[in-house]
């Protein structure tokens, strides 16, 4: 738990508590998903309940308990157990495939998928295999992991940008997060790193963590050609799941975000949300009226430009 001050509007202060997070953007930019109270199993509620029974009764100096992201359901149920406002402060859809579902059912998962996007991966595939075989190769030390990781590096600024809230690459703490990460977990099967070859040449880098037989995407690399017929996060993604899917998993999870090659590849399985649960404070409830007041109108000059 973490306490500090944050200002909004250039006069709102308010004192904040932080579950696993700093409150400094370029610390926090780790993008910890699920996140939420470490419980042992089974007894999540329990300990969420009294967590957060213990900081309403017994910590008075607070005005927000800020947390997430986490899943939409669990926050109502924070929400309710406190008896305080949730203020949202940002969500987003998650995406995944069932590999348990496919296995049951005898699917391969390309026959899952719509006509138009199996017919994207199938032609990038062929495209591809004219350079040389496509296959998914991966690491055999923890140095080479690391260096898949930094060949993603490049492709991910390309992509995402090389500001603040862009490519966590352009960030010194998260790449340094992550090296460490990638050290300590190799050995032990919580991280996996996966090259997309067609024949000598690699065309996708996946970083993804691993957790109880639950594959979850962090983030890829991918190469960027001229061809827009040649989809390599398609294909990667695809080769990924059918991989994972054969070896065992029990899900391939997209994480927090509504691109659209999320919502092609898996099914939509819950809202994630990052909250923050307010004291009535009156400061808080006035920023709540001006920002629905704003909300309100804009929608209405939206319409009305519409018209």
């Amino acid at each position: 738990m973490v306490e500090t001050d944050e200002r909004r509007h250039g006069v709102l202060k308010s004192r904040c508590l932080r579950l696993h997070q700093t409150g400094h953007k370029l610390l926090d930019q780790i993008w910890i998903e699920y996140n939420g109270f470490l419980a042992e199993r089974g007894k999540e509620d329990a300990v969420a309940e009294a967590c957060l029974e213990h900081l309403c009764r017994n910590m008075q100096g607070w005005d927000e308990f800020i947390l997430g992201a986490i899943d939409a359901e669990e926050a109502d149920s924070y929400a309710k157990i406190t008896g305080l406002y949730k203020h949202l402060r940002w969500e987003a859809p998650c995406f995944g495939v069932d590999l348990d579902s496919l296995r049951r059912n005898g699917e391969q998962y390309l026959d899952t998928l719509s006509r138009n996007t199996r017919y994207q991966i199938n032609r990038a595939h062929r495209l591809y295999s004219e350079r040389g075989e496509v296959t998914l190769v991966r690491p055999d030390s923890a140095a080479e992991a690391l260096e898949v990781f930094e060949r993603i590096g490049p492709r991910h600024l390309e992509r995402w940008g090389n500001g603040l809230d862009q490519s966590g690459f352009a960030n010194p703490d998260f790449v340094r997060f992550h090296r460490e990460l990638i050290r300590e977990q190799w050995a032990e099967g919580g991280v996996d790193l996966i090259s997309v070859m067609a024949g000598d040449e690699e065309i996708a880098c996946f970083y993804n963590l691993l957790h109880n037989q639950v594959v979850y995407f962090y983030l890829g690399g991918m190469a960027v050609d001229t061809d827009n017929r040649l989809k390599p996060g398609l294909l990667g993604h695809s080769l990924c799941i059918e991989d994972y899917r054969h070896h065992g998993f029990h899900y391939y999870d997209f994480m927090g975000g509504d691109e659209r090659y999320k919502s092609n590849l898996g099914h939509f399985h819950r809202n994630l949300v990052q909250i923050a649960l307010q004291r009535p404070r009156f400061k808080l409830k006035l920023e709540d009226v001006a920002r629905r007041a704003r909300k309100r109108w804009l929608g209405e000059a939206s319409a009305s430009n519409e018209r």
